[in-house]
């Protein structure tokens, strides 16, 4: 029987090129020189990301310096799912040149789940907005994407707390925070989706998702706390 190119093995996730670990390196020196020059990050619990295999670091966001503010201040490089609105001009070549991976928000992109399972199958670290979109940064709607990533890949999830991001505008260019002020990033441990069985129903999906919400809810509660924001 022919396969249908475009599909993986039983009608699995399309089986793309995997994103670049080199380019993801580069784009994490890029991400240290910028947040470190512009503002002034304070990185808590960086030590509880695992420093090999495949891990998932799921971060809440309410800025646009969110994904750049993790990318520079985790200890390992990051392939970022990123949406494709944000590959504009020159910016698009540029992000797929640092290993991020583009996402088409509108349906099931295969491609972007082929290379995002692609970069944990390879022991890469794969960065994930799990509210899929900018908002309130509370993790209070997640999607089930990262459960599904997560359950298939059996890696585990660090959550990441970003905090400072959205407090107050800066003077010289409204949209960013003030230059040089502080941004807490906070890396929670590291915890498995799944219940154990390896299922990836509809219901152990969104059994893993409510387990999900549950940790990041409590880590970024921990991380407000923690420092005082």
């Amino acid at each position: 029987m022919r396969r249908d190119p475009g599909r993986g093995e039983a009608g699995g996730p399309q089986v793309s090129e995997s994103p670049s670990l080199t380019g993801a390196a580069v784009g994490r020196r890029i991400g240290i020189g910028l947040m470190y020059g512009l503002w002034k990050p304070r990185v808590l619990g960086a030590w509880k990301v695992p420093v090999s295999g495949p891990v998932i670091l799921a971060v809440n966001h309410s800025h646009n310096i969110d994904g750049p503010m993790v990318m520079g201040t985790a200890p390992r490089p990051l392939h970022f799912l990123i949406k494709k609105e944000a590959y504009v001009g020159p910016l698009g070549p540029f992000l797929d040149g640092i290993g991020q991976v583009k996402v088409d928000r509108t349906g099931a992109d295969r491609a972007a789940i082929g290379r995002a399972l692609k970069v944990l199958d390879n022991g890469g670290a794969l960065g994930i907005f799990p509210e899929g979109t900018r908002g309130e940064g509370d993790f209070a709607s997640l999607r089930a994407g990262l459960a599904y990533f997560a359950v298939r890949s059996g890696a585990p999830i660090v959550p990441v707390a970003v905090l400072g991001s959205s407090e107050n505008r800066g003077k010289l260019i409204p949209g960013l925070p003030p230059f040089k002020s502080r941004v807490d990033v906070v890396f929670g441990s590291a915890f498995d989706a799944g219940d154990g069985t390896g299922r990836r129903t509809r219901t152990a999906l969104d059994q893993a998702t409510t387990r999900i919400q549950d940790r990041l809810t409590a880590h970024l509660a921990d991380a407000k706390r923690l420092t005082g924001r």
